[in-house]
């Protein structure tokens, strides 16, 4: 049995997603849980705080959808001002 490779970019996003994940656990949800004293108040200000996290990442995928489905638009609005860039330049120095 032989084992897969798993290609660099996945462990580096899968990295990039437990730092993410840890960073929000211990700088977000555990300061905001150990806010409150009662059980309700901290289960509330979990569900609220997991929800943001969730809204955030859903606002990141659509942005980065966006990103991938209009690349050939924003490609030439970059080659545009690489092109304008090309002739102002020179003029400043």
């Amino acid at each position: 049995m032989t084992i897969a490779k798993i290609a660099p970019e996945y462990l580096l996003f899968g990295g990039a997603v437990l730092l993410s994940l840890l960073a929000f656990t211990v700088l977000i949800l555990v300061p905001a849980i150990s806010s409150y004293g009662r059980g309700w108040e901290k289960a509330t200000v979990g569900f609220l705080s997991i929800f943001v996290l969730v809204a955030l990442v859903a606002l990141g995928v659509a942005a980065g959808a966006l990103i991938v489905y209009n690349w050939s638009e924003i490609n030439k609005i970059l080659k545009d001002i690489g092109d304008i860039f090309s002739v102002v330049l020179p003029l400043l120095t």
